[in-house]
């Protein structure tokens, strides 16, 4: 329901003005409507005039004294000759006192309105009492100037309240009172102090660009749907523990002092958008079940807004918050929106819990900072860290692309609830259906990572490429990445497996997308973009190094593999000639990190060895020095050549256990680059060269392998 600010015209014709009191500066006079019957105003009547019009008044009588001056015994004059015998108050009918004065008190106390009242640009020039009045119809007190203390406590507005444009200068009370219907408080101002405690608002209270030069004081009061659009609080602003059951519009408000809202019920939305906080903002213990929109907000002062519950989204988006900004024990069941909000000097933001996102997108702070927080989710793209930061974090998914600092910044996880400052653990409403309290990262694309620690996350899906000195990051406590595919499965004809090793969630993304990709690669990995082996290989190769600086070489080791693989399928950076050779090199012994498979491989080799000796390096005899010479007949010197017969290759059975014995000692002996001293056939002496070369090789990359998986 609308209504204007003021009633009809107010200003009697010049006919029905009284006239006395005429200057030359003022011609018009007394505006004093006149008196039915009579050519004068009721300040100006005759006495027994005047005497007999009260006479003739009964209560509920309809009365009209626009413009009229009245002094408190004219007041009560009148008032007394509308008194109800049965409950020994005032009762008026329609009445009219547009543009009158009243000089003394206006005792209107108890007063019952059964019409229209109008007061429209009254001047009450000492105390306005309407304590427990009743207006049954409209109350029209636009414009009207109340010079001392205006009492409407425990009044009651059935019908429209029309309070627009009207000044307070003294004290105005409207302690308990209740307004039915809308109650239009348009550009008021209050000099004094205003209370408005206990009232209660049924319709609209609209207090749009009113003006509050005292304290403002509406504690406990109700409000269906409030208004304070463009308002101006010069002392304290005191909503503690008033409730709004409708919408609550602070827009462009401006609070000079403290506003105090603590333990104030927002049922529906609560409006605060581009609202200034000069003072302390006070919101501890507020529930808002609506969206609460605090964008754009300036807070100079201390913001505190500790166990306030949102049940809705909160809106904090571009704010700023130039003193500190307190959040512990805060409860999120929707998401927190603090993009593009600036805090320049916040120490501590929580503990909090956010059942949904806390979203830190674009904002910037100032200071050192501690972030507590128990959320599904944070959301830190284009963060500006300008201090040094910790972020204790449970339950949270972390994606902190792009992310600007200069300064160390810590990302770690929390196995326990959040403490509270003052001791106890904080209750993590809304998160109790999360699988678990682990914190994942989503994300460090476009990150420095030159000052960066994270501490006990999980990083199986976050995404590296683009990160910028990756080779300087800490990981410090149980930091877990992906894992390949567990199971043995089947390409084509032949089965594959993997062996366990850390992997990043683009390799899992781009196996998954491959035509011959096998089950149990991570399809679930979003948003990588055209990320292939040939980002993937300097992403694995910086990470090899910063776990290799951390001591850590076994896991240093995964991450080599994970290099050579991608150098491997790279084929835009690596040659065919040099992806041959890294085939060779994984099919041996997985570029030196897998000893099972070296060693496979030189018992194959070993196999071969021994089996090609048995059937064709062994001779068929050991070889038999012969020695032969001249003897003349008649004596003399006797010269003798010895020679060794050639080996033969054997005719009978070649696989015996004796044969099996010799060509396992030459063996053996090739393995560690030492000649057996056997007789060999020609082709025996081929096959153990051979052996010499492959079989040590074998060991030294079996030897090789356990070594890195061991070394530290």
């Amino acid at each position: 329901m609308s209504h204007p600010s003021s009633g009809p015209s107010l200003t009697p014709p010049d006919w029905l003005h009284c006239g006395h009191g005429t200057t030359p500066e003022d011609p018009v006079g007394c505006r004093g409507i006149h008196v039915p019957s009579h050519t004068a105003c009721l300040a100006h009547l005759a006495d027994p005039d005047r005497d007999t019009y009260l006479a003739s008044l009964a209560p509920g009588t309809d009365i009209d004294h626009r413009g009229t001056p009245f002094t408190e015994p004219l007041l009560d004059a009148l008032l007394n000759s509308l008194r109800d015998p049965a409950t020994r108050h005032p009762r008026l009918g329609n009445a009219r006192f547009e543009s009158a004065t009243f000089t003394g008190d206006a005792r209107f106390m108890w007063a019952t309105f059964t019409g229209t009242a109008r007061f429209t640009s009254a001047t009450f020039t000492d105390g306005a009492g309407f304590e427990s009045a009743t207006f049954m119809g409209d109350a029209w007190f636009g414009s009207a100037t109340f010079m001392g203390d205006a009492w409407f406590g425990s009044a009651t507005f059935t019908g429209y309240a029309g309070f627009g444009s009207a000044t307070f200068t003294g004290y105005a009370g409207f302690g308990s009172a209740t307004f039915t219907d809308d109650a239009g408080f348009e550009s008021a101002t209050f000099t004094d102090d205003a209370g408005f405690e206990s009232a209660t608002f049924t319709g609209d209270a609209r207090f749009e660009s009113a003006t509050f030069t005292g304290d403002a004081r509406f504690e406990s009061a109700t409000f269906t749907r409030a208004g304070f659009e463009s308002a101006t609080f010069t002392g304290d602003a005191w909503f503690e523990s008033a409730t709004f059951t409708g919408d609550a519009w602070f827009t462009w408000a401006t609070f000079t002092g403290d506003a105090r809202f603590e333990s104030a019920t927002f049922t529906g939305d609560a409006w605060f958008t581009c609202a200034t906080f000069t003072g302390d903002a006070r919101f501890m213990w507020a529930t808002f079940t609506g969206d609460a929109w605090f964008e754009s907000a300036t807070f100079t002062g201390y913001a505190g807004f500790e166990s306030a519950t949102f049940t809705g989204a909160a809106w904090f988006t571009c704010a700023t918050f130039t003193g500190d900004a307190r959040f512990e024990s805060a409860t999120f069941t929707g998401d927190a929106k603090f993009e593009s909000a600036t805090f320049e000097r916040t120490a501590s933001l929580g503990p909090l819990v956010c059942a949904g996102r806390v979203q830190l997108s674009g904002a910037v702070f100032g200071g050192p900072v501690t972030l507590l927080l128990a959320a599904r989710r944070l959301e830190c793209r284009r963060t500006r860290w300008s201090a040094t930061a910790e972020l204790r974090l449970r339950y949270a998914t972390v994606d902190f692309a792009h992310a600007v600092f200069e300064y160390p910044l810590t990302i770690a996880a929390e196995a326990s609830p959040l403490v509270l400052t003052d001791g106890p653990l904080m209750a993590e409403q809304g998160l109790d259906g999360a699988p678990d309290a682990r914190v994942r990262m989503a994300s460090l694309r476009g990150v420095d990572a030159a000052h960066l620690v994270l501490a006990d996350v999980d990083l199986s899906r976050c995404l590296f490429t683009g990160t910028v000195h990756l080779d300087q990051l800490r990981l410090e406590g149980a930091c877990t990445f992906g894992k390949v595919p567990s199971r043995t499965a089947w390409r084509r004809w032949r089965p594959v497996r993997f062996t366990k090793r850390r992997t990043l969630a683009e390799e899992h993304h781009w196996r998954a997308s491959q035509p011959a990709a096998i089950p149990g690669w991570n399809v679930t990995v979003f948003s990588t973009g055209h990320v292939g082996p040939a980002q993937m290989a300097p992403v694995y190769r910086a990470l090899r190094k910063a776990f290799e600086d951390g001591k850590n070489e076994p896991g240093a080791s995964d991450f080599y593999y994970g290099e050579m693989e991608m150098r491997r399928h790279d084929r835009v950076n690596t040659t065919r000639a040099e992806r041959g050779l890294l085939h060779g090199y994984w099919l041996l012994s997985g570029y030196g990190l897998r000893a099972s498979r070296a060693l496979g491989w030189l018992a194959a080799a070993m196999f071969v060895t021994v089996v090609l000796l048995m059937g064709f390096g062994l001779p068929k005899d050991d070889p038999k020095q012969e020695a032969t010479g001249t003897v003349p007949p008649g004596g003399g010197t006797v010269t003798f050549e010895i020679d060794k017969n050639d080996p033969q290759n054997p005719t009978g059975d070649r696989f015996s256990g004796q044969r099996f014995e010799k060509a396992l000692n030459v063996t053996l002996n090739s393995v560690v680059f030492r000649s057996s001293g056997q007789d060999l056939t020609t082709a025996g002496t081929y096959i153990e060269m051979a052996s010499r070369v492959t079989e040590p090789i074998l060991l030294g990359l079996a030897v090789l392998a356990v070594r890195n998986r061991v070394k530290r």
